[in-house]
């Protein structure tokens, strides 16, 4: 029922008492809008009404009085309530700083609230990223623009400035009109795309730095009151808190997770090293115990989780093993002379240099380390480990300590075949030493090794290469069935075999066999004349040390020669060098040599059998098996390239020229 209708408002003006009537109910009407909290606008309309009365009726002024104090308690009603909101939403979101873990949900959680205590169209968080020095955006709400949520802010542009400068909040009723501070123009640009006019930012502080911004923007122009952008500001100082104990908190599990690494890396280590006591523990005592060379290969294998190669000097496997369970093939895989041959006599380089273990090659999924066995000076061989991943340190310190083991071992059994062959060794250089013993003794030594004496015996010296001859003495007795008379050791750097005349040519076969087999071409040899006393073998020794220098300088390799063959030679050239010998045979016979290179004919063999054959041509033909004129065509082309060598000395030294080039087709 509105206020004084028509008919009470006659009897207002006709009788006092009714002004007093209308008065109360007037005041009931009010009482009624503010109980049902009625919105503004019907009060506005009581008042207007009331102001609307004729001025000569009685307590009109008193009427308008009490419609505005009705009006001014629904406002100071209404502030209340806003208060009691904002101190619920305060109460929430702090509610939400002790119940929720999740940043972006918290977060997400006070960009709400606060877009919805504002009453705003629009709201986002940015966080300050100092290593761009820029505020990016977090958190948006109630954004129709995908770029909103993907909006950067320098520090020093835009509303962001200003509260940067005064670490205070801010507020604009038109933002893109607004000429208190410098605009960013993309940032407008999304503004202008999310039709943004009223602004109202507030800081995010932590320690008196602003590390983020809190907006809420409505699309038509506004202002806030004193208590909202309060009421923001205590939001945003909870989204500081937020982000600030949401880093605190990272930095505790990360150092947390830290903690826990180092303890465990601890126990890792510990355990490591207990294992290492252990593991040189069980090394020691089977060495102790005399235990094979199989045996510590297998523990070896076992206490790494692995298999073990233990090479020799010759990269030859002399020991292996194998950890239970261990299923790489590598190991099975190896061979002397692989594709890997290059990259483990390097990581043993590095691994002598060093002192310390090297990775060598990788087969497949398995990686192979070795590190070099040692005695003294001298490399006894090589450890190699094949695993699946590399060692660790301590592992790794274990599996060199291993070696020095194995070296005991290897160092031992080389003591104990030094020990079996220390009268062989006595016995030949008592026989090649310008000193010798009386024959009886000498003889009945040789014969303790089936070796007869009193029969022609030849001597038989072969240079090898690296490792030492010493090495292939051993594993000749080792591994080579060579026939009973013989005795065979290393002598001043080189192998020296005596045996039975009758047998040399066996006993040599056998052995250019094995250098082959073994060394490839790096070896050469040189095979005596029979002897049939003792006393000859010092004046022997020295002729064959003779012509292995001269085969050194001719660069003939892998191959063993007679003694008969170089007698003469190595009288004549053990003082010259390759390059004089070189210089000798192109001066003599180095125009047959360019021939038969060019042609591809074989004047410089033909030539030599003709002398062979006591210079007849008709037996040079035999024995080359072409016809005789053949051989007088070839002897005048022979003529024409070198000129006539009737003469004896002539003769001579074209026929040593021949000698020395067929020796060294050797090669």
């Amino acid at each position: 029922m509105s206020l004084l209708s028509p008919d009470r408002q006659r009897a207002a003006g006709s009788a006092p008492d009714a002004s007093g009537e209308a008065v109360d109910a007037i005041a009931a009407e009010l009482l009624g809008l503010l109980h049902r909290n009625a919105p503004a606008e019907e009060f506005a309309a009581r008042l207007a009404r009331v102001e609307a009365l004729p001025d000569a009726l009685q307590r009109k002024t008193g009427l308008v009085e009490l419609v505005r104090m009705a009006m001014a308690l629904r406002h100071r009603l209404e502030v209340h309530e806003q208060r009691e909101r904002g101190m619920l939403a305060v109460i929430e979101s702090a509610q939400d700083l002790s119940s929720r873990l999740d940043l972006s949900e918290l977060l997400q959680a006070i960009v709400r609230r606060a877009r919805h205590l504002m009453g705003s169209q629009l709201c986002w968080l940015t966080i300050y990223d100092a290593a761009s020095g820029e505020f990016q955006v977090v958190v948006a709400d109630g954004a129709i623009s995908d770029r909103t949520g993907k909006m950067t802010a320098a520090r020093s542009l835009g509303v962001a400035g200003v509260v940067m400068s005064t670490r205070l909040p801010f507020f604009t009723p038109d933002y893109l009109h607004d000429n208190r501070f410098v605009h960013d123009p993309a940032l407008d640009d999304t503004f202008r795309a999310e039709g943004v006019a009223a602004l109202v930012g507030a800081p995010l502080m932590c320690d008196d730095n602003v590390i983020g911004l809190l907006f809420v923007a409505d699309r038509y122009h506004r202002t806030h009151t004193a208590l909202n952008v309060s009421i923001l500001c205590t939001l945003a100082t909870h989204a500081a808190v937020a982000i600030n104990n949401a880093k605190a908190f990272a930095e505790s599990k990360a150092a947390l997770a830290h903690a826990d690494l180092a303890r465990r890396e601890l126990e890792r280590h510990v355990r490591d090293v207990q294992g290492a006591a252990e593991a040189h523990e069980q090394l020691t005592s089977l060495l102790a115990q005399g235990a094979s060379l199989g045996a510590l290969c297998q523990s070896v294998a076992q206490l790494l989780d692995g298999s073990v190669l233990v090479l020799d000097e010759a990269f030859q496997v002399i020991g292996r093993g194998r950890a239970a369970g261990y299923a790489g093939t590598a190991a099975d895989a190896y061979a002397p002379h692989d594709a890997h041959s290059a990259e483990l006599a390097a990581a043993l380089r590095e691994s002598r240099r060093a002192g310390r273990s090297a990775v060598a090659y990788a087969e497949g999924d398995e990686l192979c380390r070795v590190i070099a066995v040692l005695g003294g000076n001298d490399v006894l061989g090589a450890v190699l480990l094949f695993r699946h991943e590399d060692l660790r340190e301590v592992s790794l310190r274990t599996f060199e300590r291993s070696s020095s083991v194995i070296g005991i071992v290897l160092l031992s059994q080389e003591r104990v075949e030094a020990g079996k062959s220390r009268e062989v060794s006595a016995l030949l250089r008592t026989l090649v030493s310008p000193r010798q013993d009386e024959p009886a003794v000498t003889r009945d030594r040789a014969e303790r090794f089936g070796l007869d004496l009193s029969q022609p015996v030849s001597l038989l010296l072969v240079e090898m290469a690296e490792p030492r001859p010493g090495f292939w003495a051993r594993r000749l007795r080792a591994g080579v069935p060579l026939l009973a008379d013989h005795v065979l050791d290393e002598i001043d750097g080189v192998l020296a075999v005596v045996c039975g005349a009758t047998r040399a040519q066996d006993v040599l076969a056998q052995i250019a066999a094995f250098a082959r087999r073994e060394l490839g071409d790096a070896y050469r040899g040189v095979l005596s004349r029979p002897v049939r006393s003792p006393a000859e073998m010092p004046a022997l020794y020295a002729a064959l040390r003779r012509a292995l220098s001269v085969l050194g300088r001719l660069g003939m390799r892998g191959s063993i020669v007679g003694q008969n063959e170089m007698a003469l030679y190595s009288v004549l050239f053990e003082t010259h060098d390759q390059g004089s010998l070189n210089a000798f045979l192109d001066a003599t016979i180095g125009a047959l040599l360019a021939h038969d290179r060019k042609r591809g004919s074989e004047l410089t063999s033909t030539l030599l059998a003709y002398f062979d054959c006591n210079q007849n041509a008709k037996t040079t033909a035999l024995r080359m098996n072409i016809h005789v004129n053949t051989v007088r065509q070839r002897l005048a082309t022979i003529e024409e390239l070198i000129g006539h060598w009737g003469s004896a000395s002539r003769a001579l030294e074209i026929h040593m020229a021949l000698r020395l080039w067929s020796i060294g087709t050797l090669i």
